[in-house]
């Protein structure tokens, strides 16, 4: 079956060609210059730029495939969670070209998006799987022990992984986004030389918190001067120290998950899964236990 895959939740205006389950393109118009200078995300900017990419972003796609608008039986589109304005936009298009070609139209979960994109590449992985979908604006552990039906075991309860990342790299005067910025620069720095706090709640809790982390990064700061005076090294330990605290928590919470659930396939995804050390940690942990590990 050939399909027409279409995102617009946030800042990045994307299509997907399939056959079946194999891409045949994947076409994404990024925002990041637009929204940088405000060091987030602008949801009425970015649902104007939507509007204005989502044309050329699909003619892209679908030439990139070799197929034309008739040949797609049908198109699937980001319904949420994500910026309303943002996703009216995909929803719109992806409503008008099945109305139009006469196909089937299937709305799609972010988040689930994120859990399955692992397997598009290791189609053998066994489910039943445990996931940490972690992002700009999610931070959740799921439980799948078969497709479409999940059970979620832990989530943040303030902030956001992602969002902390790019949090601290305002602090660290480092731009946006914030999560590739501190990686590169964590790799020149000490992962011990700043005692950031790690929040585990609850002995029992697989729920995360990344508020207090942020706070003590900012006072850190705040006790050294501006950011603008630290020694690059000062800087690249800050940001290393601050990383570990996240990456620390993220993993041991997730391989704790799998552990209760008696579930021997993890899987890592949302931008997050992007970061070195997270995969790194988690598939030495998986390779060393015996379990399959996935992240796109």
């Amino acid at each position: 079956m050939l399909i027409l895959g279409i995102e617009t939740s946030c800042d990045e205006t994307a299509a997907a060609v399939l056959q079946d389950d194999t891409i045949l393109s994947s076409v994404v118009s990024s925002q990041v210059k637009v929204h940088e200078k405000y060091g987030g995300v602008v949801p009425e900017l970015a649902s104007r730029h939507h509007l204005e990419n989502i044309d050329t972003v699909l003619s892209m796609a679908l030439e990139e495939s070799g197929a034309g608008l008739p040949d797609l039986e049908g198109v699937a589109v980001t319904r949420g969670p994500g910026l309303v304005g943002s996703l009216l936009v995909g929803i719109s298009v992806a409503k008008a070209l099945a109305y139009v070609l006469r196909i089937p139209l299937a709305g799609v979960n972010h988040l689930e998006g994120h859990a399955r994109s692992p397997f598009l590449e290791k189609r053998d992985l066994p489910l039943p799987a445990i996931c940490l979908v972690a992002s700009g604006g999610h931070t959740e552990i799921v439980e799948a022990r078969e497709w479409h039906r999940y059970r979620i075991l832990g989530s943040t309860r303030d902030d956001a992984a992602g969002e902390a990342f790019d949090k601290v790299a305002i602090l660290l005067r480092l731009g946006y986004p914030g999560g590739p910025a501190i990686d590169r620069l964590a790799r020149h720095g000490n992962p011990r030389a700043v005692a950031f706090p790690r929040a585990r709640l609850e002995p029992d809790s697989l729920d995360f918190s990344f508020s207090g982390l942020k706070t003590a990064v900012r006072n850190h700061v705040k006790a050294r001067g501006a950011a603008e005076s630290l020694p690059e090294a000062e800087r690249a330990d800050v940001a290393a120290s601050f990383q570990e605290a996240v990456v620390e928590v993220l993993a041991e919470k997730l391989l704790r998950a799998a552990e209760q659930a008696r579930v021997s396939t993890v899987v890592l995804a949302g931008g997050v899964a992007a970061n070195r050390a997270l995969r790194e940690r988690l598939g030495g942990a998986c390779a060393a236990k015996g379990w399959a590990f996935a992240v796109p």
